[in-house]
């Protein structure tokens, strides 16, 4: 019975003292008999008054609503306090995170453009050189090779020019070593002995001014003088052994661009394999370097999602805490309102003659 009376008593101050405050207790009464909670209110009050000492409860019921209102209040500040520490310690979480995220974003985007990236086009480049020194490196040794085979051709041709010149100043020697009283079968046979050596030798060969004073010595002769003969043997001895001499020349020659050949082609092996050695070093470096270039990526990527989700939390939490602030601001204010309402309900009710108050 005391708790129904008192909450209604509490609806019924609530309703009417709302708009009522510091009225006169006469002004109270006739406004509380214009509702059907003020006419109860006035009727249980004239029952108190009637069954007398009943206002003392009456004031430590209002009095004990009014401390746990106000213990209400302390512990909804209380709890308030409690999640803004906690949304500001967040914020200042998140926006650190933030800050983090966008500085690893940033250095990681400076190493890829400022230092990988350069990087690996210099490899690239250097890879293109070495291939480009590896192709010049071969065709260097297929035109040496064709020059040799050109030389060595060229060389095999002189030898059997000269060879073939040996062969007919042999015969030529021959052919003098059995004219006494040539005949003329004889001179002529000589003279066609001479017309192969100068056949078997090119004009352009250094053998060629031999020939020619060979030939103009032995010319128009009729050989039937011994000192002729002789001359002419002297010449063709002499032309001999410059035909030898340039054989062993050229021989040596050849033996010496051999040589130099098998050298150079030994050094372009060398210089190619050089090459392959450096463009497999310089794979090497450029694979660490498009690996490093994956791995900072996956990491900027990484750190570009975190950022996206740092800020999306960070406007999630603010919005919470903006509509749990509203909601603080507004059970606040209910809590104000009813404490004062109570308080005005304490201070009427302390001030009330209730034996006074007819129904």
């Amino acid at each position: 019975m005391k708790t129904i009376f008192v909450l209604v008593l509490v609806i019924a101050l609530a309703t009417s003292l709302k708009s009522t405050f510091r009225q006169t207790p006469q002004k109270l009464q006739a406004e509380l008999q214009k509702s059907n909670y003020g006419k109860a209110l006035l009727h249980l009050l004239e029952l108190h008054s009637m069954a007398g000492g009943a206002v003392s409860e009456l004031i430590d019921a209002i009095e004990q609503l009014d401390d746990d209102l106000i213990d209400g209040l302390q512990l909804l500040e209380f709890n308030f306090q409690q999640r803004t520490n906690q949304h500001n310690a967040l914020v200042v979480q998140l926006n650190q995170q933030m800050n983090d995220a966008q500085i690893d974003i940033s250095r990681s985007e400076d190493v890829i453009e400022n230092l990988l990236i350069p990087r690996r086009e210099q490899l690239e480049n250097r890879i293109a050189n070495l291939e480009e020194n590896q192709e010049i490196n071969r065709k260097n040794y297929d035109e040496e090779v064709l020059i040799r085979e050109q030389e060595h051709e060229a060389f095999e041709a002189q030898i059997a020019e000269l060879t073939d010149a040996t062969a007919a100043v042999d015969d030529a020697l021959a052919l003098l070593q059995t004219l006494s009283n040539p005949s003329l079968a004889q001179v002529k046979k000589f003279q066609n002995s001479l017309k192969k050596i100068e056949q078997s030798i090119k004009p352009r060969s250094k053998m060629a001014p031999f020939l020619k004073a060979l030939l103009t010595l032995a010319s128009n002769q009729n050989f039937s003088d011994q000192g002729i003969i002789s001359q002419i043997v002297d010449a063709l001895n002499e032309f001999r052994n410059a035909i030898v001499d340039s054989i062993n020349d050229q021989t040596l020659a050849e033996a010496n661009a051999v040589e130099e050949y098998e050298e150079r082609l030994a050094q372009l092996d060398h210089e190619h394999i050089e090459f392959q050695r450096q463009i497999n070093a310089v794979n090497v470096d450029l694979t660490a370097t498009n690996n490093k270039i994956d791995d900072v990526t996956e990491f900027l990527n990484q750190r570009v999602a975190d950022l996206k989700q740092f800020s999306a939390e960070l406007q999630l939490e603010n919005d919470n805490y903006a509509d749990e602030t509203q909601i603080y601001n507004d059970t606040k204010n209910e809590f104000t309102r009813e404490q004062q309402i109570t308080e005005q309900a304490l201070a009427l009710v302390q001030s009330v003659d209730f034996s006074h108050i007819q129904v």
